[in-house]
């Protein structure tokens, strides 16, 4: 018996190809899961070469069904509590229960705009993803394993740029420090309910996060996307001890042992997954 048969997951932020919360619906999903993928978006475009036509979540629930598990997948806007709320009620409806919940949904905004050019514009749309969706989603999924009484696993995907300052992210920064912060304060709130809440912080991954940004760096340096992508990883493998970035099926490694009876007594915790780099 794989060790979360029968557990009903709950994985935001799955639609992107490269992306952690596809790595994660499918090792859950291994393990036995069912496993309710959701995004804003059905099939976010990839810009690495060979993902042209990549399906989105119609493909992942394809991918989770060859495993052997049952898969939904939602639209949804994490932003929008109504989305969310909806998006919970369709879970229990399906299932009957939400057992495990991995919160991957992000965006990344400006890359590399100092705080004092940032429009307040982008400021509000990051904090509403990053740190509202978080609460909202948070919010209504504790509501429901609270009802059940059974207990569960919570775990929110925070980064390394929510324990230290980044130039030219000053929102991001500051979302992740809120994600980080809402993390420790459920666990608090939610450990007399066995609930279990983890912030995992990535540092430098191989995801599709920042595909655009290599797009301006591509156009200003007059290369190709590729080569842009393969200079600015080279870049960051220099600085990272283990030499090189990491890999979105590694942190699906992290988020499956803190959903798994592993981490029985674990919560409160934001874990770094850096390679050294933090």
């Amino acid at each position: 018996m794989n060790s979360l048969e029968g557990k009903v997951a709950l994985v935001t932020g799955a639609a992107s190809k490269r992306g952690m919360g596809r790595a994660i619906a499918l090792r859950l999903a291994r393990e036995g899961a069912n496993v309710v993928i959701i995004d804003k978006y059905a099939a976010p475009r990839s810009l690495f070469p060979g993902d042209e036509g990549w399906g989105g979540l119609e493909a992942e629930v394809a991918e989770i069904e060859a495993l052997g598990g049952e898969a939904m997948a939602l639209v949804v806007d994490i932003s929008n509590s109504k989305d969310v709320d909806a998006m919970v009620n369709k879970t229990l409806e399906r299932f009957g229960r939400i057992d495990i919940m991995v919160h991957c949904a992000a965006t990344r905004g400006p890359v590399g705009t100092p705080a004092v050019e940032l429009s307040e514009k982008d400021w509000r749309a990051i904090l509403d993803v990053n740190t509202t969706g978080s609460f909202l989603i948070s919010k209504a999924v504790a509501k429901s394993m609270i009802a059940r009484g059974e207990g569960g696993r919570i775990v929110l995907i925070a980064s390394m740029a929510g324990t230290h300052g980044v130039a030219g992210s000053a929102a991001y920064s500051v979302s992740k420090y809120g994600v980080i912060g809402l993390v420790k304060t459920l666990a608090l709130e939610l450990g007399t309910h066995k609930i279990n809440v983890n912030a995992i912080n990535p540092g430098a991954i191989i995801t599709n996060l920042r595909d655009e940004a290599f797009a301006k760096m591509a156009k200003d340096q007059g290369v190709t996307w590729d080569e842009a992508r393969e200079k600015d990883y080279q870049k960051m493998g220099a600085i990272i001890p283990l030499g090189r970035l990491g890999t979105t099926d590694e942190v699906a490694e992290l988020a499956y042992f803190l959903v798994s009876d592993m981490s029985t007594y674990i919560t409160g915790e934001a874990i770094g997954i850096s390679g050294g780099l933090t």
